[in-house]
Order: structure tokens, then C-alpha cells, then sequence
């Protein structure tokens, strides 16, 4: 038998010979009819060729990360925690403003059936597209906290000029009594430059924080590597709140590579007021509830009466997604959008690795005369992601999609979607399929004219850089590129 030829094995019995043979057919037959039970075909068909071709590391794999979901624990803390928020707003109605949209008024329901959280206005929303003004917000921001401060990042840095203020504000907060809860996310985190600096800097100080899906088998806390909580919001005294796309991180990523090239991480979030901050403060508790067991309830300061009296400003609904649910809430949000668009669709994504649905949901918008533009970046951070997301641009360029491509070295991280003029969505989720089963994301869905526009003009001065991507040079690409793309592909659903 070939594995085995070489080694000196000639002389063994038949019969284990036999035995191997004959576990190595019944595991290649077993898996063809378990690995495809509730996955999209391409996840299943990554995995299978996986197992086909290289039994010894593809099946242990497949024992350590092929399940796309949080454990039992997690998911029943998610639960009981979408069952107390549906039960606490069970009274609030849709806006006025939404009888116009009654199509927008499902996808309403939608989200609210799939993650818990009413839409509601009275939400003031301030875009910061500068890297530096974000950490400028946040270390004001904290010197102002009177009764609490909670940080959720997926990357955590300490450097002098960016994070290490924000990291001292936050000792300075939990210094003078108010309650500083940090989470990070462990795998995110801890490939870091500097990481184990950092763990010595957060045991010395007064901040209440822990690891997010902590990798500890030792101590009987193993998460799989591949489930990670990629979701980024700081809230302030439940006044006001940051979400979107930035880490708490320098605009490298204490990368050296990144800093030898000049690349920079190109960011966009948005701080906010408004009951939509109490959407954001209860995504947090839930995850510090799921590490901590401790739930955080009454501790809040969240007024639902209030937040339900508000009005004008923007309509914002909330959108937890991830594993710790039953379903993908951010990609069916993503595609009944789609699915709504007249007139134009503008998507800003530094992942482009749709499933079928998304592929679908984009393809068929550009064939019934949707203008469909699509920003990433000409050269990903991540290799492998980088040709799978390529492989995708044919049949897209084919239906009609503009693509356009952010200038290298720098990665555009901004992630948001326009749809046609009245409503976008902003927040951590990528548009691929990790973001969709595998990381915990938070999105916000807004429904405002004037905000949808200023998120525009930012993808406007994005696109003013850009390049489009043309269909016929495209297929010329070379060789050697296309192979690559083809081959990443096959790993798409692993990504």
C-alpha cells in the first residue's frame, strides 16, 4: 500500500494491511453521508476533497473545526438571552416612518425574528472615516465615564501613539471607580506583536477583562480556532456607543511587513446616541455573559420606555449574528436587501467570498439592471483569502458588477452596503463566508436619507483612488493566477 511503501513495513501481516484498508474505505464512505447534513455544498465539498486526498490531516481537522457552531452552553445562554429582550420589547411597534417601505418593514421583522432587537429612531449618528480621531473619541470618551466603560475588540495592540492611550484611559476610568469590563478575542489577540506585554499590563491594572472564545485545553476551556468573535463596540455609560470596522489596534497592525510597505488599514465606524445604543450594550453583555456567566441585567443602564418615546434622527436596528445563533442573521439580511434594490447597490467589503445565495442574490440584481458597484481592496492581507475572493470575479463582471479595487499596499477594512438610496448597513461583518457561520459579528441596519447619503460620499472618496476592474483584461490575467484562484476556491467554504 503506498502510504506505507518505504518504510520498512513489507514484512507486517496481511491482515493489517487489510484492517487499514478497509477503515480508510468505511471513513471515505462514512463521511460522504455526515459531512453534508445541514452545510452548503461548497463548505461540505471542501471538506470531503479534504478527507479524500489527505485522510491523516483532513479528518482530525474535521474532528477539531467542522462544526460551525458554538457550543451547547453558549447557545443556550444566546438563547435565554434573545427570549428576555423579545419578552422585555414585545410592546414596541414599528416607526411611522417604515409604513412607507413595506417591503423594508419585513426585512424589519426579519431581523427581529432572527436577533432579538426592534428598529427604532431617535438614533444620532456620526461617521469618523480618520484612523486617528476614532482613538481620539475613545480616550475622551472614557475620561468622561462616570459608572462604566465596555470594550470588545477582536485585536487588541498596546502601542504608545494609538491603543496604549485608549488602554490608559481605561486604567484611568477603573482607577477613579467606574466599572471597566474589556473583552478580546483570544486568537485575534494573542498573534499580536507584544501579546504577553499586554496580559502583564491588564493583571496590574484595576480593569475587569477576559478572553473571548479562550483557547485553554488545559484548563478546560478549548474554543475551536476557526469560531472567533469578530465583532468591535465600546458603550459609555449606556449614553453612547462606537461600532464598525477598527480594532483597537495602530494602523499597522504592529505588522512589520505592513510598516516596511506602507500599508494601512482603512477604516470607517460610527458613534452613536439614541436607543440603538442600548442594542449595542446588551450584544456586549451577552458575550460577557457567555464568558463570565455573570449577567449583567439589572446593571445596565438601559431605559426601554425611553428608548421607545425617542424620535427623529435615524431609524437603526440592531443585528447580532454569529454561531451562538440558529441562523446566518447578517447574510438573510444581507440578501433580502439585495433582493429589495431599484436602483443601485454599493457594497464595501475587504472580503468578497460569497456562497451561493450571495452570488445569486448580486448576479441577479445586475441582470434585472440594478447598478451594482463592489470596492475591495486590489491586494488582501490574507493570501489565501485574496485568490479565493478573485475567483469570483468573472461570473460577476459577466452579470454586470463593477468592480473596483482599492490601491495596494494599503487594505480598505471598511464594511458597509448601500441600497439604493434610504437604507445601509455598517458594522463588523465582512461579505464572506466566515463572517457568515463562523464569526460573531454585529451589524446595523439605517434607515435614513441623509445618513445613507454621507455613507456614500465616503465610498465616493474611496472610489476616487480605485480602479475599475476590466471584464476582458481580467480574463487575461495570467496562468499561474488563475490557478491559484481556482485552487483557493475549493476552500472557500473553510475560510
Amino acid at each position: 500500500m503506498w502510504p506505507f511503501s518505504g518504510l520498512g513495513l513489507d514484512d507486517l501481516p496481511q491482515w493489517i494491511f487489510l484492517i487499514i484498508l478497509v477503515f480508510e474505505v468505511g471513513v471515505r464512505v462514512a463521511v460522504i453521508g455526515i459531512i453534508p447534513s445541514n452545510r452548503r455544498p461548497n463548505t461540505a465539498m471542501a471538506w470531503l476533497l479534504a478527507i479524500f486526498f489527505i485522510p491523516a490531516v483532513g479528518l482530525p481537522l474535521f474532528l477539531l473545526l467542522g462544526r460551525s457552531k458554538l457550543s451547547s452552553r453558549r447557545q443556550e445562554r444566546q438563547r435565554r438571552m434573545n427570549e428576555a429582550l423579545l419578552e422585555a420589547t414585545s410592546q414596541m411597534e414599528l416607526s411611522d416612518q417604515l409604513r412607507e417601505h413595506e417591503q423594508l418593514s419585513a426585512t424589519v421583522v426579519l431581523n427581529r425574528n432572527l436577533g432579538a432587537f426592534p428598529i427604532q429612531e431617535g438614533n444620532q449618528l456620526t461617521l469618523i472615516t480618520d484612523y486617528r480621531a476614532t482613538f481620539t473619541w475613545l480616550v475622551d470618551q472614557i475620561d468622561e465615564a462616570r459608572e462604566y466603560v465596555h470594550v470588545l475588540f477582536y485585536i487588541v495592540g498596546d502601542d504608545p501613539e494609538f491603543s496604549g492611550p485608549v488602554l490608559d484611559a481605561m486604567e484611568r476610568a477603573a482607577e477613579r471607580g467606574v466599572k471597566v469590563r474589556f473583552l478580546y478575542d483570544h486568537l485575534g489577540t494573542s498573534r499580536v506583536k507584544g501579546y504577553r506585554r499586554l496580559k502583564r499590563r491588564l493583571r496590574r491594572s484595576k480593569i475587569e477583562w477576559h478572553r473571548v472564545l479562550p483557547i485553554r485545553p488545559l484548563r478546560r476551556r478549548f474554543s475551536r480556532l476557526d469560531l472567533r468573535n469578530h465583532r468591535k463596540i465600546v458603550v459609555i455609560d449606556g449614553l453612547t456607543a462606537l461600532t464598525g470596522s477598527t480594532n483597537l489596534i495602530e494602523p499597522h497592525y504592529q505588522r512589520p511587513a505592513a510598516v516596511r510597505m506602507g500599508r494601512h488599514w482603512v477604516e470607517l465606524n460610527v458613534v452613536l446616541t439614541g436607543p440603538a445604543v442600548t442594542g449595542l450594550d446588551i450584544v456586549f453583555a451577552s458575550d460577557w455573559y457567555a464568558e463570565t456567566n455573570e449577567n449583567l441585567g439589572e446593571k445596565l443602564l438601559v431605559d426601554l420606555e425611553a428608548d421607545e418615546a425617542s424620535s427623529g434622527g435615524s431609524l437603526v436596528q440592531v443585528v447580532p449574528s454569529g454561531p451562538g445563533f440558529p441562523d446566518e442573521n447578517n447574510l438573510r439580511l444581507f440578501n433580502d436587501l439585495i433582493y429589495q434594490a431599484t436602483d443601485r447597490i454599493i457594497i464595501s467589503t475587504p472580503y468578497l467570498v460569497p456562497d451561493d445565495s450571495l452570488l445569486y442574490a448580486l448576479t441577479n440584481a445586475a441582470h434585472r439592471d440594478v447598478e451594482v458597484l463592489v470596492l475591495v481592496s486590489k491586494k488582501a492581507d490574507q493570501f489565501t483569502v485574496q485568490h479565493a475572493q478573485q475567483s469570483y470575479y468573472q461570473i460577476l463582471l459577466e452579470a454586470g458588477v463593477r468592480i473596483f479595487r482599492y490601491p495596494d499596499p494599503d487594505v480598505l477594512h471598511a464594511k458597509f452596503m448601500i441600497i439604493d438610496e434610504h437604507v445601509a448597513v455598517l458594522g463588523s461583518s465582512n461579505m464572506d463566508m466566515r463572517s457568515f457561520s463562523l464569526n460573531l459579528e454585529v451589524t446595523l441596519m439605517i434607515v435614513d436619507v441623509a445618513k445613507v447619503a454621507e455613507i456614500e460620499e465616503v465610498f465616493t472618496r474611496y472610489l476616487l483612488l480605485s480602479t475599475e476592474l476590466d471584464q476582458k483584461e481580467w480574463a487575461r490575467r495570467p496562468w499561474h493566477v488563475r490557478y491559484l484562484d481556482n485552487t483557493f476556491r475549493l476552500t472557500s467554504g473553510l475560510q
